[in-house]
């Protein structure tokens, strides 16, 4: 066996070396897939595992939306905040002219707490300044919580084509336990909705809950199951600094426990017919979310609103930037009422730590990328990575394949593992 690795090893980095002679670092080869991402950062309560650039627009109040909006009033600055998303953009526009925009990702906090018309207008101002192709999969963020069927339904009749709800859990009592404005009633008459109105839909769920048992994740997978989302995303619950949760921890299943419930996710949803194309990602057919999939690919996002993280290539660099995280200052920043502009960070990625970023990314794909991609898309030579891509065959965890970076069953297993052989040395 240990042979047979070796030989493998030995076998792609031949392959590398003979692709790379005389290939040297020469910039990116050629701009990778745009895609825009808008946060609107309000929420009506942050959650106590969240660690996202998010507002509850009702301060500490622990109101419930329920089903109706008239509670936010003026507390939501939809004006002002388009206001900004504009400007911001306009400012952008040189770093982008011209690229063609192939997906469109609106998150949060909670952006259906945006009334429709004000989506409506931020798809226009979008279309109008950028080059969204036709077809472009448009994905807004939505909360049961913040549910009304007619709200669902203007929000397709504005242009979003899918949906991601955030259900979380199908428990009531699991969702008190983590913060949940809504309960499972709300949850599923949100999903009946959003499979009338949008041809492709995601479901996030998470689990290794507090208290949370085997049997109540199979209870709440096989719920969700029951819908036949096109997308289902499921994330391991854990706990990130500067949150309630980290403060006050819970109780949460160990390990192991941990473990099972994602064979038990894995195996299930593989019956329901859903492929499981990335670490916690699981689609039918044709139903694989473009947007996720260009961040993976190490593809080019702009990012605006406030707190948004962006990655831009140009022929000498690829660039990583944020915008300024508190709502407030961004709108100030980017509407000129300040001597700083909406852009908080910017800085080039230097080559070092390419290709760490680079597989950070594209292994969490169970089908990997080719390895083309990687010399296009970081202008970096395969000879970059051939001395930890052989130690990754060796130990089994990379696909011995020269011309793809997939990683095997045991290095998804131990992706974090894998990854970290990518660090700059």
């Amino acid at each position: 066996m240990a042979g047979s690795k070796g030989s493998g090893a030995e076998t792609r980095i031949g392959a590398i070396t003979r692709r790379a002679a005389g290939d040297e670092s020469s910039g990116v080869r050629s701009a990778p897939p745009l895609s825009v991402y808008v946060h609107l950062p309000w929420c009506i309560r942050k959650c106590p595992y969240c660690d996202f650039n998010s507002h509850a627009v009702l301060g500490n109040s622990h109101a419930v939306l329920g089903n109706s909006h008239a509670v936010l009033g003026d507390a939501l600055p939809e004006r002002r905040y388009l206001d900004a998303l504009r400007a911001d953009l306009e400012a952008a526009l040189p770093q982008v002219w011209g690229r063609p925009v192939q997906t469109i990702f609106i998150g949060g906090g909670t952006p259906s707490l945006f009334s429709p018309e004000s989506i409506d207008e931020l798809l226009t101002m979008l279309r109008t300044l950028l080059p969204v192709v036709p077809g472009a999969e448009i994905t807004m963020e939505a909360n049961p919580g913040t549910f009304e069927a007619a709200r669902f339904r203007a929000f397709a009749q504005a242009g979003v084509t899918r949906l991601s709800i955030g259900v979380q859990s199908f428990d009531d009592e699991a969702l008190r336990r983590i913060g949940r404005v809504h309960d499972a009633a709300q949850a599923r008459r949100a999903i009946e909705t959003a499979a009338g109105h949008f041809d492709t839909w995601n479901l996030d769920l998470m689990y290794a809950l507090p208290g949370q048992s085997l049997d109540a994740l199979r209870t709440d997978l096989r719920e969700a199951l029951a819908f036949a989302p096109p997308h289902l995303s499921y994330y391991h619950l854990t706990l990130e600094a500067n949150t309630a949760f980290a403060l006050h921890p819970p109780v949460l299943p160990d390990e192991d426990a941990a473990s099972e419930m994602q064979s038990v996710i894995e195996d299930e949803t593989r019956r329901a017919g859903l492929q499981h194309y990335e670490i916690s990602a699981y689609a039918r057919t044709h139903r694989r979310c473009a947007h996720n999939l260009n961040y993976w690919q190490f593809g080019d996002y702009l990012g605006l609103g406030a707190g948004a993280h962006g990655k831009l290539s140009f022929h000498d660099r690829i660039v990583r930037e944020a915008r300024v995280r508190n709502p407030r200052e961004y709108q100030r920043a980017a509407l000129g009422e300040s001597s700083e502009g909406p852009i908080a960070s910017s800085h080039a990625v230097p080559a070092r730590e390419l290709p760490f970023e680079f597989m950070l990314n594209a292994l969490r794909l169970t089908d990997g990328v080719p390895a083309s991609w990687f010399v296009e898309r970081t202008g970096l030579s395969l000879l970059a990575i051939a001395g930890p891509v052989a130690r990754a065959v060796q130990r089994g965890l990379l696909d011995p394949d020269p011309t793809v970076f997939r990683p095997t069953p045991l290095g998804a297993r131990f992706l974090n593992d894998l990854q970290q052989m990518f660090l700059p040395e």
